[in-house]
This record gives C-alpha cells, structure tokens and sequence, in this order.
C-alpha cells in the first residue's frame, strides 16, 4: 500500500490529521524503531527523511517524506479501511476531513431537529470554511454554543459595558474559529522557517520569506483557501465572518502590518498560524508605530498553543522580552518553549545553553512546573554530523503530537473558553451592582452625589464591596479583578448609566443574573458532557486514541 508522494503539502497534511489513528506500534516501539537503521527500501512518513534532508538545490516534492507504510500500519489499515481512506493518496475536496463516527452522530443532549438545522442556516449556510473539519455534530455543537453566547452571556456583558472593562468582544467568527498556533520569540531565531517546515511549504511558491537578517515585519496570518491568496490587514478586519475584525482598534498603522496568506494546506483546514515580528531589544517600542505589546496580548488571548522560539544565540533577555513574558501570565498551560538550531551544538555544548535557557527564564516564568521545551532544528536540511539524531527526531513527533492533541481538542476548548468567559462577565455585573447598590445606601437628601460615588470608587474595601461579593455569592478571590480598572471604568461610566441587577429581568425574558448563571452552572457543562468529557474531564476519548496507556503513532520512524 502506498502513500502519495505528490509533495510535502498533503503528506504532512495527512500525518498530522491521522496522528493518532489507531496502530500496532506503541511509543515505545517507535523509540526503539527510531534507534535502528532504516530498512532496505522503506521510507519516511514524518518530516525528516531517514536518509537525510533536502538539500537547497533539490525538489520540494521529498520534504514530508514518502513511501510504503510500515507492515504493522498497513495491518492496521486493513482493518480499518476508512482509515486506509485518510492515508491513502488525496481524494478531491472532503478526502483530508471528513468527519469520524461519532461526530457524523448527533452529539448527546444537542437537539437534532429542523429548527437548529434552518437556524444554521440562516446564520452560515453551507458548511464554512471556519467549521470545515468538524463534521454535522461539531457544527451542531458550535451552533448550540453561539446561541448560548448571544441568548444567556451577551445581555448581561453589553447592559454593564464589560468589554469596556476588558477591552475583549466576542465575536461569532472568533466562536467558530479554527484553534490558533501563534509563534513567537526573537528576532532570526527560525519562526518563518519551521512554519515552512511544518507545512512542508520549503522551495515552493507559498513559502514564508526567511533570512538572516529580521524579515518578518508584519503579523502574518496563515489559512486555509483553495488557491493561493494574499489577503491585506485591512480587507480582513472589516471581513465580520473572520475572527479579527476586533483588531480595527489597533490603528490604520497596525492594519498595514497584518497580512492574511490562504494556502491548500490539508493542516491549515484545521488550524491556523500566526508568525509575529521578532523582537528587537534594541528598537524603542514607539518606532513600531502602533501598540505591538496590546496586539501581542490579543493573539495571545486566543492562542490555543503557544511556540516560544530561541536559538544558541540569542538567549539575552532584555525589556520587551521580559514584557513578552509579562503578558503570557496565566497561559502558562498552552506555552511550548522552542530551542531551535540545536544540531549547530556539540551535544556538551547543547546541555550548557539548555541550562542557560532555563536560568535567563526561571525570573519570567513564576509557575512551579516548567513549560515544555522541544529541542531539535525544524527546517528541512539533514542535521549536521555527530549531533545526537534520534533525540532531536523523538523531539519532533512529540512537538506533532502536542499540536495535533490541539486539533482534537478544538470544540472542548472553545466551550471552556466561553464558560470562562462568562464567569468573568458575571463577576463584572456582581461588582457594578455592589458599588451601585452601596451608592444607592449612602445616598442622602443632602449628599453630593458625585464626591459620594468618588469615595466609593477610591476605597471599595472601605464599603466592603469586594468581601461582600466574596461572601455572598459563588465566586473565588482568585477569580476579582483589579480594584484599580473601576476607577478607570467609572471614570468613564458614571454609575447613574447602570441598572441594578434585580431591574434587568423581564416577564417574557427572565433575568440576566439567571440565564448566565444557568449557562454557567447547566447548559456549558450539557454541551461539553455531549462530547464525551463532562464526567470526567481528564479522560481520554476512545475512538481517536484506543484508550491505552499512550496514544499510538503507526506512523513511527524506522
């Protein structure tokens, strides 16, 4: 049984998407397998060839590598023919995504009826390219999850100003929108270069620009588009269907430097990267002519996986590095530190500079569990000689595996991000109600109701306005915001523009407080328990990994 060996584009494509089908070959299998010589005759499937890398010269074709399928891969396709299907040689348009078993089946407790389905259409239409990959099921579960947005979080966030608050708007392209793997780090350190890498798109005509000098000025954007396509900063953001029309209050400066690039990639159909401009200690932040740190802060609040790049040379952290680190409080859990251009190291060599990554690090990262550090080179050239191959190549596939586990995960983590979302905007109402409920209390026939309220909002704690919401309601002390962003707010917003919460309810409509704390508490939980993962959380799902001990990878190294 053959693979198509057409060109890194749908190899990598295809690796990545069946990353863990089902197989006969266990990790620890593939580890031993990764340490023997390759067999007469057989081939790669992952991104490095066995028999080394392209050289600058040669075809593009040979970079995700190509050939049979190894025996106990091909006994498990037999098996499973849809699965031969996925690894097989690309079919037209649906071959790379079409949908499992169980998501071509209704999700549990997600009412398959003719009124979600019209209302899906009236919203979207035919199958998008946002929810392209998802099957009927995913799409039914992202229809459900706007409609709890707009119907249950939304008029309780708009009727007390939260996004002015956070300076965070949802939108319903950011809801449907495919995760986002967003790379960062200094400048030259191969950001460009391994994502050419990991689309297989080295020595074609949809490459990324790389060099050594600083080449990356601009955000760019990479999607999936049936051609290739280069889409302007400015057509994307008054683009509502897309997910970042929010970036419009960054300035015409800052649209000038984001650039939307389409490219069939079978990857991109389910994910979608984000190169940034390397950081350069020695630029005045104001030269950028636009807030580069406030539009970090917003691709990084949506970022499903984090890549933080380095190499050997450039481990000095300076100011905007450490401001970088600053902003990436809290997203500890989705950041994976990259050491890039490990093979330019003697292996003595590469503990030292591992070590010294780590020390330049540790003041910036105040979590008691590292973050993930990958160390390999991932451009499509042969490591050098006498550089310690099989770790770097180990390396690789647990880098792939970390993205693809992003993949599969996608609905789970939109629904979480929403009910996250919505504990915040319930807060935020609780409190405004608090400080207008205590102004109401202390306001006299004879006060001035302007140095009343400004007392408030100078010392809440004065009133006990924070404790009073702790003590009386649902809510943790790790989840307040600052006290210092409400005098800002109320500078803003006087406190005679909101209503208290037990005036925002209506006889047809019920109450705000109610509907967000239903979302909260019944109808998130609902929808994520459909997808298999409300009673357990931490359980694997069965039908992507076998439920053993590890996921399998039949695409294993010889």
């Amino acid at each position: 049984m053959q693979v198509s060996a057409s060109g890194g584009t749908e190899d990598v494509g295809s690796l990545l998407e069946n990353h863990f089908s089902a197989g006969d070959a266990s990790l620890e299998e593939k580890e031993r397998a990764l340490q023997a010589e390759a067999a007469p005759g057989e081939t790669n499937l992952l991104l490095h060839p066995t028999d080394g890398r392209e050289g600058p010269g040669q075809e593009a074709e040979g970079q995700a590598g190509s050939g049979e399928v190894p025996e106990e891969a091909a006994e498990a396709l037999r098996d499973d023919p849809a699965q031969g299907a996925a690894a097989g040689p690309p079919e037209p348009e649906d071959s790379g995504d079409s949908p499992s078993k169980e998501e071509d089946r209704p999700a549990e407790g997600i009412p398959e009826d003719d009124e979600d389905a019209a209302s899906y259409e009236e919203e979207g239409g035919e199958e998008s390219e946002e929810d392209s990959g998802d099957g009927r099921g995913g799409r039914l579960v992202l229809q459900r999850l706007r409609k709890i947005y707009h119907s249950s979080i939304k008029p309780l966030e708009q009727s007390y100003k939260y996004n002015e608050l956070r300076q965070h708007e949802i939108t319903d392209g950011e809801i449907t929108s495919k995760p986002m793997v967003l790379f960062l780090g200094p400048w030259s350190v191969g950001k460009s270069t391994m994502i050419n890498y990991l689309l297989g798109l080295e020595n074609t005509r949809y490459q990324l620009y790389t060099g050594a000098e600083p080449t990356t000025s601009e955000f760019t954007v990479l999607m999936h588009g049936p051609k290739l396509k280069t889409i302007e900063g400015i057509v994307m953001a008054a683009d509502s269907a897309r997910s970042f029309s929010p970036l419009e209050k960054f300035g015409q400066n800052f649209l000038e430097k984001l650039i939307g690039i389409e490219v069939p990639h079978k990857l991109l159909e389910r994910v979608t990267f984000v190169d940034t401009p390397g950081i350069i200690e020695n630029r005045k932040q104001q030269e950028r002519g636009y807030p580069f740190n406030d539009v970090c802060q917003w691709f990084i609040d949506r970022a499903d996986l984090i890549f933080v790049v380095f190499d050997p040379t450039k481990l000095d952290v300076g100011l905007e590095l450490e401001m970088l680190f600053r902003q990436l409080k809290g997203r500890e859990s989705q950041i994976r530190i990259i050491l890039n251009k490990a093979d330019n190291l003697a292996m003595q060599m590469l503990m030292r500079v591992y070590g010294a990554l780590f020390w330049s690090l540790a003041p910036l990262i105040n979590v008691t569990e590292p973050p993930r550090v990958y160390v390999s080179s991932f451009w499509p050239y042969d490591y050098k000689p006498d550089t310690h191959r099989d770790l770097f190549l180990r390396e690789e596939i647990s880098l792939l595996e970390d993205l693809n586990q992003v993949i599969e995960n996608r609905l789970e983590n939109k629904i979480a991000f929403i009910r996250q979302y919505a504990i915040r905007v319930r807060i935020h109402a609780l409190l405004v109600d608090r400080y207008l409920q205590t102004y109401k209390d202390k306001m006299t026939f004879f006060s001035d109701g302007e140095l009343v309220f400004k007392d408030i909002v100078e010392d809440p704690d004065k009133f006990y306005i924070f404790k009073t919401i702790l003590a009386k309601t649902n809510v943790s002390k790790f989840d307040l915001p600052n006290r210092e962003a409400y005098k800002d707010f109320f500078g803003i917003n006087p406190i005679s523009s909101f209503k208290l919460l037990s005036q925002q309810c209506s006889y047809m409509g019920g109450c705000f407080l109610d509907k967000i704390e239903r979302a909260i508490t019944q109808e998130l939980p609902s929808l994520l328990g459909s997808l298999g993962l409300g009673k357990n959380p931490g359980a694997l799902n069965c039908d992507k990994t076998g439920c053993g001990e590890t996921p399998k990878n039949r695409y294993r190294k010889p």
